[in-house]
Formats: C-alpha cells, sequence, structure tokens
C-alpha cells in the first residue's frame, strides 16, 4: 500500500487469509472496540455484508486501482452483492456529492436511541421521545448469503454489543474480536469460509521435458506392443516415458484429445514416429497388443475397463495370433478382493494378470522415478521389466496378488496421516502468531524434514494448492480403501478414521482436484 488513507475512501480489505473485499473507511463511533494491538489500522465498513471491522493499514488497497486485479477472487453470491452495492454507492455519490450510506445513517439512529434509553433511566420522570425506524425491506438471499432477518420481527430489540463478530467466529490475525454485527442480521459465514481464488491446473504431456534420468538408465525397448488405458496425472507421466525410451504404445483415454495430442508429438520427432496409435475403445486397444496397461481413476472405473461394454474381455479370448497368453496390468489403486475378482476374471478368458501398484507423485511419474510394487504373474512381470525400468528406479515382486495393493494401502495410509499432522502443525503456528516461513526454516534443519513432508510444507506456506501432484480425492479414496481393509481384518485404525473425516471436509469444500496439501484449508479454518 502505497498511497494515504482517510476517512470516506473506498478500498479493498483483507481480513486474516480471507480474500479482499470491497470497503469504505468510516470514522469510529463511541461503542467501536479499541483498535487490536499497536499496528496502524483504519475502522472500515464491509460493502454487501454490512459489517465492520478494524483492518491493519497493509491489509488496504484503493478500489478503483485495484478493481480488475480483485474483483474476480470470489465467486459467492455475498462478494457479488458487495461489488453491486459498492458501484451504486459510486453512481448515487456522482450524482449527489452528499449521499451517505443508508446503513451509516441506521447506525447513528440506533445510537441515538440508546443514548435516550439510558437517560431514561437516570430520570424516571423526564419523557425522552424515542425515535422510531421503520425497517428497511430485506430480500431474501440464497444460502451462499447465509441467514437474514428483518429486525422488525423482533419483540424487544437486542442491545448491540461491541462482540457481535466474535458470536460468528470473525477475529482478526490476532484472534481478537474486531467488529459489530449488522442491525440487519446478516451471517458472517460466508466471510468465514476460504475462497478457492485459483482453479486446479490441468497440464498438457511434453514428450520433451524430464529426460535426464530417462538417458541414464540405458534402456532395451522390448519388442512386444504395450497398451495403455488412462492417461491421468499418474498415467500421462508413465506414458511419456514408455515412449521416449522406445516402446510401441497402443493408447486409448476417455478425453481421446490427450490420445491425438501425444500421437501428434511422437509423428514430429522422427526417432518417435510409429511408436504411438490410439484407439476408441479398451477393447481395441487389448486386441491390438501383447501387454495392456490399466491407469483409471478407482475400482469402478477399473471394473468397466475389463467387463465394461467395450471392455478389454469383449475381445474374446486373451490369446495373441499364435496362442501366447496376452498379459493384462492393472495400475489402478484399487481394494485386494477387487484386483483378485478381476484375476479370475482375465485367468478365465487365458490371460495373464499381474497388480500394479506406483508410489510416488506426478513429478516422479514424468521423471521416471517411481517405485513400482507387482504382484500376480511372474512371468508376466519379468516381460514388462524394460515399461517398469523406464517408469520408475525400483520394481518390486511381492508374491500372489493381492500383496501388491495391501502394501500400497499401507503406506498411502502413513503418508495421509503425516500430511494432516503437517497441516494441523501449520495451522497452529499461524494462530500462534509464528511465522510459517520461520517453522518451515526450522523444519528443514530438523530429522522430520523429508523430500515429501519439506515440499508439502512449502506448498502449505505458499498456499499453492492448483499444482496438483497428488489430488486431494485421491488421498482420501486411498485412507477410505485402508479403513475397509481395517473393516475386515477387525483392525482398528483410529487416526486413518480422523485424517479420513479431514480429507472428506476438505472435498466437501471444493479441493477435489487441488493438491492433497490443501487440507490445511480445512484446519486452518
Amino acid at each position: 500500500m502505497d498511497f494515504n488513507l482517510k476517512i470516506g475512501d473506498l478500498v479493498w480489505a483483507k481480513m486474516g487469509s480471507f480474500s479482499y473485499w470491497p470497503a469504505r473507511i468510516v470514522q469510529p463511533g463511541p461503542d467501536t472496540p479499541t483498535k487490536p494491538g499497536t499496528r496502524e489500522c483504519q475502522w472500515v465498513y464491509f460493502f454487501g455484508s454490512k459489517n465492520y471491522a478494524w483492518i491493519v493499514n497493509n491489509k488496504i488497497e484503493p478500489y478503483v486501482e485495484c478493481k480488475e486485479k480483485f474483483s474476480k477472487v470470489n465467486k459467492t453470491s455475498l462478494f457479488k452483492k458487495a461489488i453491486s452495492d459498492i458501484e451504486d454507492f459510486i453512481r448515487n455519490q456522482a450524482e449527489d456529492p452528499n449521499y451517505s450510506l443508508q446503513h451509516d445513517v441506521s447506525i447513528e439512529e440506533e445510537d441515538a436511541e440508546k443514548s435516550s434509553e439510558k437517560g431514561s433511566e437516570k430520570n424516571s420522570n423526564k419523557q425522552t421521545p424515542k425515535k422510531t425506524k421503520k425497517a428497511a425491506p430485506v430480500k431474501r438471499q440464497n444460502s451462499d448469503a447465509g441467514s437474514v432477518r428483518n429486525s422488525s420481527s423482533r419483540a424487544t430489540k437486542k442491545p448491540r454489543t461491541s462482540s457481535g463478530f466474535e458470536e460468528n467466529g470473525f477475529s482478526d490475525s490476532t484472534g481478537q474480536s474486531v467488529g459489530k454485527a449488522s442491525s440487519f442480521g446478516i451471517s458472517l459465514e460466508i466471510l468465514n469460509r476460504p475462497s478457492i481464488i485459483d482453479e486446479p491446473e490441468v497440464s498438457s504431456v511434453n514428450l520433451n521435458s524430464n529426460l535426464e534420468l530417462l538417458n541414464t538408465k540405458n534402456i532395451t525397448a522390448s519388442r512386444k506392443r504395450f497398451g495403455f488405458i488412462g492417461l491421468g496425472t499418474i498415467g500421462s507421466g508413465i506414458v511419456k516415458n514408455l515412449i521416449n525410451s522406445g516402446h510401441k504404445v497402443n493408447l486409448f483415454n476417455r478425453t481421446s484429445e490427450k490420445c491425438d495430442d501425444l500421437k501428434k508429438q511422437a509423428e514430429n520427432d522422427i526417432n518417435k514416429a510409429g511408436l504411438v496409435n490410439t484407439y476408441i475403445t479398451p477393447c481395441d486397444v487389448m486386441q491390438n497388443s501383447d501387454i495392456t496397461f490399466n491407469c483409471v481413476s478407482d475400482s469402478n472405473n477399473a471394473k468397466a475397463v475389463v467387463i465394461g461394454n467395450c471392455g478389454i474381455t469383449k475381445a474374446g479370448d486373451l490369446l495373441d495370433s499364435e496362442g501366447y497368453s496376452k498379459g493384462y496390468v492393472e495400475m489402478t489403486s484399487i481394494d485386494p478382493q477387487t484386483s483378485k475378482d478381476m484375476c479370475e476374471i482375465i485367468k478365465s478368458k487365458g490371460g495373464r494378470y499381474l497388480e500394479v501398484q506406483v508410489q510416488g507423485s506426478k513429478s516422479e511419474a514424468e521423471e521416471g522415478s517411481l517405485v513400482v510394487l507387482a504382484a500376480g504373474d511372474e512371468s508376466l512381470f519379468f516381460d514388462c521389466q524394460s515399461c517398469f525400468k523406464a517408469m520408475g528406479k525400483m520394481a518390486f515382486f511381492l508374491g500372489e496378488v493381492g500383496y501388491a495393493t495391501k502394501t500400497n494401502i499401507i503406506l498411502q495410509l502413513m503418508k495421509g496421516i503425516a500430511l494432516a499432522g503437517l497441516a494441523e502443525g501449520f495451522a497452529l503456528a499461524d494462530r500462534c502468531g509464528i511465522s510459517s516461513k520461520d517453522v518451515l526454516s526450522i523444519f528443514n534443519l530438523t530429522n522430520l524434514a523429508c523430500g515429501y513432508l519439506s515440499h508439502k510444507a512449502d506448498l502449505i506456506v505458499k498456499q499453492d494448492f492448483k499444482h496438483a501432484e497428488e489430488s486431494t480425492k485421491h488421498m482420501q479414496k486411498k485412507l477410505q480403501l485402508a479403513l475397509d481393509l481395517s473393516d475386515q481384518l477387525k483392525q482398528p485404525l483410529l487416526m486413518t478414521s480422523t485424517a479420513n473425516e479431514v480429507y472428506k471436509h476438505i472435498r466437501r469444500m471444493g479441493y477435489d482436484d487441488h493438491d492433497a496439501s490443501s487440507v490445511y484449508m480445512r484446519v486452518r479454518h
């Protein structure tokens, strides 16, 4: 902020971690709460919600100059109403320089009424005329705007107190109550919800990115034809490394544009031309491949790929032209029982089945540094060695079907609980007034620090959740798989149950496709 603040200025004011809100600097009244702390503050009136608060100077920006910057950071109906109200005020004041806020006038009348009532208590023989305020008509608001009451419906007038915002849990960054509730009774619940400013980023696959590690592996590509179904967060990175290492890949994805884009990139490179083909159904991929990988979002989609209308089993017997069994590799994060059921289906069609679970994030998938956990048909595991070498730094064969999925669930359980604990720590530091950047610097010097938690802590400090390494919905899904497994084994998982509820809540707040570190927004707010 590099402008002089004065009474009457129209501004954008920011309360704590909430988004900037249209406001006006006003003159404090006799009942205004004391300024919090020793910092320079302004008494601010918020348009739309019609509430007041002390706001520190460095959280105030000029309205006109910053209109384009802040007018689109919030999509709630109350925020849109606030924009409309401040624009109406600007127009009215341009027509009449003496125009003032109706809400300010009503507050002054209430103060006069209150003083009159106090005078009547001191001198019962003296009659003081009482000013009657006609209640302004209040339009019914939708659920986003909170609860709305008409003040005239109350039998007796509730005295105004200096802790109106405290009842709604609205305080400044020091935790002190900072304002009065509106005489119109508009709830501040909408202001207490963290806004989602950034949409999650959806990046395209670039075949020429992150090739350093892959080039050091000296991979000899298998001559077999490999199918790949699912180009999501992990799948797209794996396919990129399969193509760059010289494997022939047949692709299917529900969004065909991703497949077409990869094929176009491959055709434009003389070393990769002819390596990529695209098909319109999973069945077509299976028919034209020796080994097919499936990497979709959840168990239901995985089942649809196998037994759906255009699933791989519609190709008939899973045998190649020479009568050898085709291979099917399930890479989706699924529960052990579903994996066993699919294994039986594949084997009944003459095919071979391998469950593969990978440990790592989106960036590790793109770099080719995943950890591969496999179980099932051992011959198929060895047939896929060149693929595993392209996608990861180590591949483990764990035995019969079910062991890879169970191991993956256990590791994801640990990761989810650790991340929720990390978020709670930073939320507590923020409430204590301790700099999150200082906490992060100290954290990285301790033996608590590891690549995963340090990276997530950095995202929490920056509150940059749109670059999803692992989405919130996938993290919560894996915790639910752990709870389902615990039910079968009658093993209590108290911490997992609590963490699962926290992740479910942040998903309900709209952070499904953001990075899982956005769980901080739930524990903080």
